[in-house]
């Protein structure tokens, strides 16, 4: 009996540890989940051992995998990206640098095909819901507290403490925030006929909680004009026509309470009209005003080289170019290399190829979340956020916003896709 048991054991740890080999990518991915609301540096050292580890899955059907549209649009553009620097008038420096916004979306490909075959997609979702939760309630901390923000101890230039933000910046968190909040609701409407009442008002607690951080504490006037956009679509997606017909006037009768009450959210609306008076009568740099004049000069570079734009790196260059006396003029004399809108930034670098890859990309990847379930949610949530904040940013190409969609796109993307099959 205890040769027999000898020989078992060695055998059933080299089985698990086969199977490990599955289960461990997906940690490494919930763990760079876990880190993006905090830190840049930890999830870029947290995506090595995450490469390492998705080097020893099966890959046989990987090169298959790579030709469907979901997964070649994202490669194209990134080949589009570095291409435009053969025919950019930047320095080198600059046009290599430039690729790198685009590089990460060489990360959805490999997700898909990771997350299609081994379903530990949770584990990401639940790490990064942890990881904002723990962000929104330490955002409440600082708002008590301003000089508990570590934003105080890791902030290169000047910073106010007043402002309320836990790290980095008010728009990456009301991203984070408003994504988490909208994803809950899914579950909270799909459990309430369970009888997972619990469940449920813990989920729709943390959402409320969400929002009250968004409405009294800190909000970006992309998420405030965004949020309201993804309700309709999850109405539309989720609820039948009367049950979207009461969602509609429960937010109309929300937005009206929270107008009444929050200080804060009357004075980010007003901004608006206050950045306005800054930049078209003082000509002074704001916000809204000065994104005004970026997309007045983006559009007249586009002009000047419509079909394959004027090469990956070259925003700066153009600006600088175009830019008037700052002293008579700050608002005409502002030199930027992002002109706060994703198409325009593709357009002036790889002109109306460009733009027609960036299109595609996305109603590609909305098409593949097409259907019922939280990963088709999540999914569609994650692109339908992106394409309209990316309105007034360049959030497929900046930082947390960009990751956000690759890890969305790329986790979710597999699991919708894996779901489709077992049901075929």
């Amino acid at each position: 009996m205890t040769g027999v048991t000898d020989e078992v054991r060695p055998a059933s740890m080299l089985s698990a540890i086969w199977a490990a080999r599955y289960r461990t990518p997906a940690r490494f991915v919930a763990l760079i989940a876990l880190l993006l609301p905090w830190t840049t540096t930890g999830l870029i050292f947290a995506l090595v051992p995450w490469l390492i580890a998705f080097a020893f899955v099966d890959l046989r059907e990987f090169p298959r995998s790579l030709l469907r549209p979901v997964c070649l649009l994202p490669i194209a553009l990134v080949v589009l990206a570095a291409a435009g620097t053969l025919w950019s008038d930047a320095p080198w420096p600059e046009r290599i640098h430039a690729i790198g916004p685009a590089a990460k979306l060489l990360v959805i490909p490999l997700l898909i095909y990771q997350f299609e075959r081994w379903p530990y997609g949770n584990w990401v979702f639940s790490a990064f819901l942890v990881s904002c939760a723990l962000l929104m309630l330490y955002s409440f901390i600082v708002a008590i507290d301003p000089n508990a923000s570590l934003k105080l101890y890791f902030s290169r230039g000047p910073y106010k403490v007043e402002s309320g933000i836990a790290v980095r910046n008010y728009i990456d968190q009301s991203q984070e925030f408003a994504l988490c909040a909208l994803a809950l609701v899914y579950p909270v409407v799909a459990l309430f006929p369970h009888r997972r009442v619990r469940s449920a008002a813990l989920l729709a607690v943390l959402a409320i909680g969400f929002l009250a951080n968004m409405m009294f504490v800190v909000v970006s006037r992309t998420a405030l004009v965004t949020l309201p956009v993804l309700v309709v679509v999850f109405a539309l997606l989720h609820l039948h026509w009367r049950g979207a017909l009461i969602a509609a006037g429960a937010m109309a009768l929300l937005a009206v309470s929270l107008w009444t009450v929050s200080p804060h959210l009357r004075a980010t609306v007003a901004k608006f009209g206050g950045d306005y008076e800054t930049s078209i009568v003082g000509s002074d740099v704001s916000g809204m005003g000065s994104r005004l004049e970026y997309w007045r000069k983006s559009v007249r570079f586009i002009a000047d080289a419509p079909l394959v734009g004027h090469g990956t790196g070259s925003i700066r260059g153009l600006f600088a170019s175009a830019a008037g006396d700052a002293e008579a003029e700050p608002l005409r004399g502002e030199i930027v290399s992002n002109p706060h809108n994703q198409t325009l930034s593709v357009a002036v670098q790889w002109g109306v190829v460009g733009v027609f890859m960036l299109y595609a990309l996305w109603f590609a990847h909305l098409s593949m979340f097409r259907g019922e379930g939280i990963a088709c949610w999540i999914g569609l949530l994650v692109v339908a956020q992106n394409m309209l904040s990316s309105l007034l940013n360049t959030h497929l190409f900046d930082f947390t916003s960009g990751w956000i969609y690759v890890l969305g796109v790329g986790v979710a993307g597999g699991m919708a896709l894996a779901a489709k099959k077992a049901r075929s």
